[in-house]
Order: C-alpha cells, then structure tokens, then sequence
C-alpha cells in the first residue's frame, strides 16, 4: 500500500523544490550548522545507505549558503509550500509557520532537513514537533530511499524517484544530487587526504625531535667521557 502511495506522492513531487531565502538573518552557532549533516549521517549509517548520499538529497531539499562558513548546509526548520520556502530560525517558529499554512487550508507542506510532504506522508510522524525533529525528519527520509531502492533495485533509479517518477522532472534532479553527491565524497577524500598529511608530518616532526634528542645524549656522553678521561690524566 505504502509503495504504491510513493508513487503519486513523488510524481507531484514530495521534495526537491529549493526554498528561497527567508527569515534566517540571525547569526548561527556552529552547533546549528550540524544540526542536518549530524542526523542525516546518524540515518545514513542506520539504514546503511551509501556514504554521503543522504547527505547530498538533504543539501539538495534544504540547503542553502551560509555566508559564515562559506559553504551549502541543510536547514533543520525549513518550510516548503505555495511556491516558496521559508528558513525559519528556530523549530518553534517553524512549527507555528506551518500551522498558519494550515490554518489557511494549505495541505502541501514540506518540512525539514529532508523536506518531507505533509500531504501525502500524513502517518509519517506523529505530531508536527516530529516531524520537524531532525532525526526523525532525516530517519524517514532514509527509510523512503531505501524502500525505493528495493523496488527498483538500483540507488540511480531510487534517487530519481525520490523526487519523482516523471522523467521530466526527475533527471535534472538526479544530475543535481549526482554533483552534490560528488562533491560531498571529494570533500571527505580531502580530509582523508588532508589528515594523512598531518599524521606525516607530526612523525617526521617526532623523528627529527628523537634524532636530535639522540645526537645531544651522545654528545653529551662524549663530553663527559673526555672530561673524565682528563681528569684521569691530571
């Protein structure tokens, strides 16, 4: 039943629809930058998807620029709907955006860091504090992909789905998570890369610190064995 739901709800397309910029002017701790990338990756690592690829549909569904650390993050408390996307500073003020929608009769909603429809996911969460929760956001986010992978036994054609089963629609989608997947991956190669760097640096450093170390020790023990050596002669 659920399957054959996935399929209307991601022709009219559940995710992938960028949200603009909106309300979220005011300055942000680093622990709120992570807030997506560390639910996604906890989701990522519990259904066992490939690394990162949770991580690029979430910057896909939800990023946006952040000026202060000069790169793409998802945002936890985005709200989709009417055509336009709304970054809202705290999960509160998401949670009453959404309720103003729905007040008005807007029944389209997409939410958080992965941008789940409202709509047609109306047994997703319990209640909007749920659905709004990174972690559960992100966890059935993940639950979906994978159940679309199993279906169609390929993570290309699953990731397409996500989005929609409209090739129209979904390929310029897939291409886009394809180069943000891409560049995700090449970002933890650098930092492997970057920490292999460090790691030999720090041992020819160590090296060089115990050679030194071992060239004075002999020299001192040279200069004390002279010294004796002298005063035997006198």
């Amino acid at each position: 039943m659920r399957i054959l739901m996935i399929s209307l709800i991601l022709a009219i397309g559940m995710l992938g629809a960028n949200p603009t910029r909106a309300d979220l002017t005011s300055p942000k701790t680093p622990e709120q930058l992570e807030i997506c990338e560390k639910a996604v990756t906890a989701a990522e690592q519990k259904h066992r998807l490939p690394k990162r690829l949770l991580a690029a549909l979430s910057l896909t569904e939800s990023g946006h620029w952040e000026k202060s650390t000069q790169e793409m993050i998802a945002w936890p408390w985005t709200v989709y709907a009417e055509g336009r996307g709304r970054y809202l500073p705290t999960k509160a003020e998401a949670i009453d955006e959404v309720k103003l929608l729905q007040a008005k009769g807007v029944q389209n909603i997409d939410v958080g860091c992965m941008q789940v429809n409202l709509y047609y996911h109306p047994d997703a969460f319990e209640n909007l504090e749920a659905a709004l929760d990174p972690e559960q956001n992100a966890l059935y986010a993940a639950e979906l992909l994978k159940e679309l992978q199993a279906e169609s036994r390929s993570w290309n054609i699953a990731i397409a789905h996500y989005h929609s089963r409209n090739s129209k629609f979904n390929v310029p989608y897939r291409q886009k998570v394809f180069k943000i997947w891409q560049q995700e991956r090449r970002k933890d190669t650098d930092a492997r890369m970057a920490a292999a760097r460090e790691e030999y640096r720090l041992r020819r450093e160590n090296l060089a610190k115990h050679i030194k170390e071992a060239s004075q020790r002999r020299f001192t023990q040279e200069n004390a064995r002279k010294m004796e050596t002298n005063a035997d002669a006198s």
